[in-house]
């Protein structure tokens, strides 16, 4: 054997169209949910997140698991899966029972949850974030102290009204308390735009 590591090939799951029916779930729009079901999309975005071979993911919201799916066959060494639904959570569990060990689940709200505590290092933040939680979420990620932070990145999808409001340019009629903290700790970019 030489020195390079080699995946496993990803385990047979049903589609998430079948968990979503067989768990009865349905984004709810008082959680501020949509689910990714497009597995083109969401190993885009798993890919955007960079190589992801020995790092831990928080990912908020998972939902039913699209994007964990993804993150997993990506090679996260360890998904940290942050859901405030319990309905979700049998899905995830059979996630968690495909790739042993490398999904944790973590069922709570994830603006009372220590994610520092929960990561390891190098950890980096990938989410489609609940749109009712997402900006209080990105504001303290980028207020925290000491910086650099506990995580090494942040891939994040967000409405498009918000994600301008991130990326706008002083001067611009979108430009912020957002786009200040924002550029102020980042570099942000929109990389692209899902629906």
């Amino acid at each position: 054997m030489t020195g390079e590591e080699t995946r496993e090939p990803p385990p047979t799951l049903p589609p998430l169209r079948e968990v979503i029916a067989r768990h009865g779930l349905g984004a709810l729009k008082a959680l501020g949910q949509n689910f990714l079901l497009d597995l083109n999309l969401t190993g885009r975005i798993a890919r955007a997140a960079g190589p992801l071979e020995g790092h831990d993911i928080i990912e908020v919201g998972p939902g039913p698991g699209g994007l964990t799916r993804a993150l997993l066959d990506a090679g996260a060494r360890r998904v940290i899966a942050i859901e405030r639904d319990r309905r979700c959570i049998p899905a995830l569990e059979e996630i968690a029972a495909a790739w042993p060990g490398r999904l944790v689940i973590v069922e709570g709200d994830a603006l009372e949850t220590d994610m520092a505590a929960l990561a390891g290092r190098p950890a980096r933040i990938v989410a489609n974030l609940p749109y009712n939680i997402a900006t209080p979420l990105l504001v303290r990620w980028l207020q925290t102290e000491p910086w650099p932070p506990w995580y090494e990145s942040l891939t994040l999808m967000f409405q498009k009204e918000v994600a301008e409001r991130i990326v706008a340019a002083p001067g611009g009629k979108s430009y912020g308390r957002l786009a200040v903290l924002a550029q102020w700790r980042t570099r942000p970019r929109m990389l692209f735009f899902l629906f």
